[in-house]
């Protein structure tokens, strides 16, 4: 509560000295490397100190955050350094551990205690937070939608790591996170991919620290691209002479069938599998555009059966295949007779009549013929008178 008090006393002191606005950057000087070293402000186009009264792990944190150097290690007093020179220009630092930079914090710029070179604030961080690297346990970078993809995400030691995670670049939440447990590396698995997983990948790495306690996250790792592939099922269709019927194509006559699907990927193949009674054939061709059209010039029985389409396509040493296309059913046809039963009905009728006809003339003309003929009693009865033969009547006995 006291600290509390004095942060907030000391906050309000600075806050009303206007030359608080004129402070810069901060450096660490003079130690074992970047993230070490005596702590320096920048003011008035000059360097000075920092009084390490009241300098503890909060105001060292703050420094490090700031320098990108990690969490403090240590906050280090006495001008373990080496002493600076030049302005003591902070006395009393008080941070509460979240300010983006020291001279946020509140300090007391006038002190009565005494305060030389001799007490110059230093810091050690826990050091810049390597980038971790990402690989790929799983052989391939193309994968079938629904299959796992396995990374490993590792950085060298030397952190208090708290977790791991797995980004997807363009999206601002890990898609994976996985634990530490005092290991340096872990394996990331993207379970069930997607069209939509498809894209870039990198891990980060956490670590927990600072007073009071909170995460800081690693640079990105390396980028590694993989290639989701979900095939359409393609559709088909046939065409054949109009008059078959639907469904069937006529003996002899030609057809054709159509395979077609939506252009994702170059260096394709459809392939059209028949399943007839007597066992499955299949022939293939190249998806040179969206649509194949597989032709049969001369349909014959072994052409009945049920049609099937797929697509096929090879990428990064991978064959993936489509799912099959609702079956076609085709059936082969006889040809029909040149003459039709009707068409045969007619002439045997119309021969018949006409048959018919020809005999009733024929019996026609023998009996009118018959009845012009005089008997042989009528020739013997006639008389010539005249040179004119007359007949003569004959009484019956």
């Amino acid at each position: 509560m006291l600290r509390f008090l004095h942060i907030l006393l000391t906050g309000l002191l600075s806050a009303l000295w206007d030359g608080v606005t004129v402070f810069g950057r901060v450096r660490l000087v003079d130690g074992d490397n970047k993230c070490s070293g005596r702590v320096e402000i920048l003011r008035h186009k000059q360097w000075g100190t920092v009084c390490d009264h009241g300098w503890d792990l909060r105001e060292a944190d703050v420094v490090c955050l700031e320098l990108s150097c990690g969490f403090a290690d240590s906050a280090v007093h006495g001008a373990a350094f080496g002493v600076g020179s030049g302005q003591i220009w902070l006395h009393h630092v008080q941070c509460s551990g979240h300010e983006a930079s020291l001279t946020h914090c509140a300090v007391v710029l006038q002190s009565d205690s005494h305060c030389t070179h001799k007490n110059d604030a230093g810091v050690k961080c826990s050091g810049t937070l390597l980038m971790p690297t990402l690989s790929l346990l799983s052989p391939n970078t193309v994968f079938s939608s629904g299959e796992a993809v396995r990374f490993r995400c590792s950085v060298l030691p030397g952190h208090h790591l708290s977790d791991f995670h797995l980004y997807k670049h363009g999206v601002s939440t890990p898609l994976v996170t996985q634990r530490a447990d005092q290991t340096s590396q872990v394996e990331l698995t993207l379970s069930d991919v997607e069209i939509f997983h498809q894209g870039s990948y990198s891990c980060q790495y956490k670590i927990k620290g600072g007073y009071p306690s909170q995460l800081l996250s690693s640079p990105p790792s390396n980028s590694i691209n993989i290639t989701v592939v979900d095939l359409l099922t393609p559709q088909h269709w046939y065409n054949t002479s109009t008059e078959a019927p639907a469904g069937s194509v006529i003996k002899g006559h030609s057809f054709n069938i159509t395979c077609s699907t939506q252009q994702q990927y170059p260096g394709g193949s459809f392939q059209l599998r028949l399943i007839r009674s007597n066992g499955t054939v299949r022939q293939s061709l190249p998806a040179l555009t969206p649509s194949v059209t597989f032709t049969f010039p001369h349909a014959q029985s072994s052409n009945e059966g049920y049609y099937y389409c797929l697509y096929r396509v090879q990428l990064g040493g991978r064959t993936f295949v489509s799912r099959e296309s609702q079956p076609l059913p085709i059936a082969i046809r006889d040809p029909d007779p040149v003459l039709s039963p009707v068409v045969i009905s007619w002439l045997v009728s119309g021969l018949t009549f006409v048959v018919a006809v020809i005999i009733i003339v024929i019996v026609a003309k023998v009996l009118c013929n018959k009845e012009k003929k005089p008997s042989e009693l009528e020739r013997e009865t006639r008389t010539c008178v005249d040179n004119t033969y007359v007949a003569l009547s004959i009484n019956k006995l």
